[in-house]
């Protein structure tokens, strides 16, 4: 696997949307992702956390600030940062073992060499045995690990992952937490998680930095010295729900004073958080 890699942003700024429909989505955010870190962006939907992935994955140009990779700059997509969605991108006509070879197939990797490496991504994802099915034939979860396993094959510096276990029910959500915590502990790879799941979270990070609502700011950091490895009983303990309910109070306050921002008179204005 390739060195950690290393994040720095600072005073990102970002803009969508042409002439009247254009909107700031994201403003005056910075924070660094250390190598071999794991953090957390959590925030209420709509509040710039996915533009923020979009961004550092090479897709969507920043307005203005500085974005940086092991001090080089992020201006286009490339295999030195990985990207998961909520949603799986899986061929669905491809077999496991093929979906993880293609990215090395892409490269010229030879057929030997990239059926090996795949074994091994595919056992270090909990699905040896699998390898010969169709993204059909296995569940929502199974999916998500041979997404994880097709992206990693590629040896990325950082993993952004844009929720990715939003779609699943919750026994599945934990497992599948628990093992990418197993999965970054034996790989050399920095991890940005993007979440508005709290528990989820606490439970995964080094480090969370809560957001605003749009425009997307950092409006708080939270360090988390939570012993690893973790397991899900973590979530019942008292440091970890003092924390929670922390978090709680940030989020509801950013909601209070969006709404105050918007609504400055107060006029029927309403709180449900």
């Amino acid at each position: 696997m390739n060195q950690y890699g290393h994040i720095h942003l600072h005073n990102i700024n970002l803009h969508l949307g042409q002439d009247k429909q254009r909107f700031q989505a994201l403003d005056h955010v910075s924070f660094d992702l250390q190598a071999g870190e794991f953090v957390c962006l959590l925030g209420p939907s709509g509040c710039g956390k996915s533009t923020l992935l979009g961004a550092l994955a090479g897709h969507l140009p920043i307005s203005s600030g500085t974005m940086l990779l092991d001090q080089k700059a992020i201006e286009k997509p490339s295999s030195d940062r990985g990207l998961v969605f909520q949603q799986h991108t899986l061929f669905p006509w491809k077999s496991v073992l093929e979906n993880v070879c293609f990215g090395l197939k892409m490269k010229g990797i030879s057929k030997a060499q990239r059926r090996e490496q795949a074994q091994q991504m595919i056992e270090l994802v909990g699905l040896k045995s699998f390898e010969h099915k169709y993204p059909a034939e296995l569940s929502g979860g199974m999916q998500q690990r041979v997404e994880i396993a097709r992206v990693l094959i590629n040896q990325p510096r950082v993993l952004l992952m844009d929720e990715p276990f939003g779609a699943l029910d919750a026994q599945t959500r934990l497992k599948m937490q628990e093992l990418l915590l197993e999965i970054w502990q034996s790989i050399q790879t920095s991890v940005l998680f993007i979440t508005h799941d709290i528990d989820e979270a606490l439970f995964l990070a080094d480090r969370v930095l809560i957001m605003s609502h749009r425009p997307g700011r950092i409006i708080e950091e939270i360090k988390l010295d939570f012993p690893r490895p973790r397991h899900v009983d973590l979530v019942t303990s008292t440091e970890f729900t003092q924390i929670k309910k922390h978090c709680i109070q940030v989020l509801k306050h950013a909601t209070q004073a969006e709404l105050s921002r918007l609504n400055p008179l107060g006029l029927n204005q309403k709180v449900a958080v």
